[in-house]
């Protein structure tokens, strides 16, 4: 079974998705997309399959969101592509890819609802939060 995440090592929320995955008896695809980004037709595929639009995938903090003036609604999605194109830490993560679905991991214990076996048990994230399968609707 392939499990495929976007992940930035930096962030605690993709570090605690990517333990998750892990924890679920999954080893995933990781592809640190800062250093390898995706092509144009990878990241349209995967805001389809999101449904979130390009908007909806922007990150704002610790980005040059504000000084490009992305807030601005003149941009199209596919202008706004072409932004997360050239500024990979645009993109917000993480995303995983599953065969039960494709989502942006925010908050972490998102990933539950696409993983083949999110019964992971309780799990404690970085900041000592305790998450358990129970607790997440959807799952």
């Amino acid at each position: 079974m392939t499990i495929t995440i976007f992940h930035n090592p930096d962030c605690g929320t993709s570090r605690n998705t990517l333990a998750m995955i892990r924890q679920s008896g999954e080893e995933p695809m990781v592809i640190e997309y800062l250093n390898e980004p995706p092509t144009r037709a990878r990241l349209v595929a995967l805001i389809g399959a999101i449904g979130i639009g390009a908007r909806g995938l922007l990150r704002e903090k610790g980005t040059p969101y504000a000084e490009l003036d992305l807030g601005n609604a003149k941009w199209t999605d596919a202008e706004l592509i072409d932004f997360m194109l050239a500024h990979p830490i645009l993109i917000n993560r993480p995303i995983v890819e599953t065969p039960k679905g494709t989502r942006l991991c925010r908050p972490s214990e998102e990933v539950l609802k696409i993983l083949p076996n999110p019964n992971i048990g309780p799990f404690t994230k970085e900041d000592g939060e305790v998450v358990s399968p129970a607790n997440v609707p959807g799952t």
